[in-house]
């Protein structure tokens, strides 16, 4: 879950495995805090995620170093379709991070298998915000993941 998370927020491998690390520690440091009233996963998701959007912020101030398209090379040639799975892959984790931070954070949470009752409560909002949200981050992701016909590449 960890992982996912962080790759959601940061395109650069490098920068991601720090992000990761940076995750571990601030979980760690959290779980003292830990009050038992509601389940340890959320609480870590939380931590989690309220982590990367400290990340997002601080590494916002700073110029990229290197641009996206060029942040995650593959390292070995694959067939058609797993190239083809990677695009998917790849377009979606740009469609991802591209999200405001306010439909990112519901809509990783349900990629996490969160229920909309128990993302409300993680993030302090209304269910009913949490699923206009959701509705929102859904629709920005099919949008930017189905091509319009300008957009389409022919053979």
């Amino acid at each position: 879950m960890l992982r996912r998370i962080a790759s959601a927020y940061e395109a650069d491998r490098e920068r991601r495995r720090e992000l990761e690390q940076d995750i571990l520690l601030a979980v760690w440091r959290a779980l003292p805090k830990h009050r038992g009233d509601a389940p340890l996963r959320h609480f870590i998701a939380r931590v989690a995620h309220n982590r990367a959007v400290t990340h997002v912020a601080r590494e916002a101030a700073e110029p990229r170093r290197q641009p996206l398209d060029e942040a995650a090379p593959s390292d070995a040639p694959t067939p058609h379709e797993a190239a083809e799975t990677r695009d998917l892959h790849d377009r979606l984790g740009q469609a991802v991070r591209a999200l405001p931070l306010s439909l990112r954070q519901p809509a990783l949470l349900t990629l996490e298998g969160f229920a909309p009752a128990e993302i409300a409560d993680m993030l302090g909002l209304n269910p009913n915000a949490v699923s206009i949200r959701l509705t929102r981050a859904k629709a920005a992701l099919r949008e930017a993941l189905n091509p319009t016909p300008s957009q389409e590449v022919r053979p």
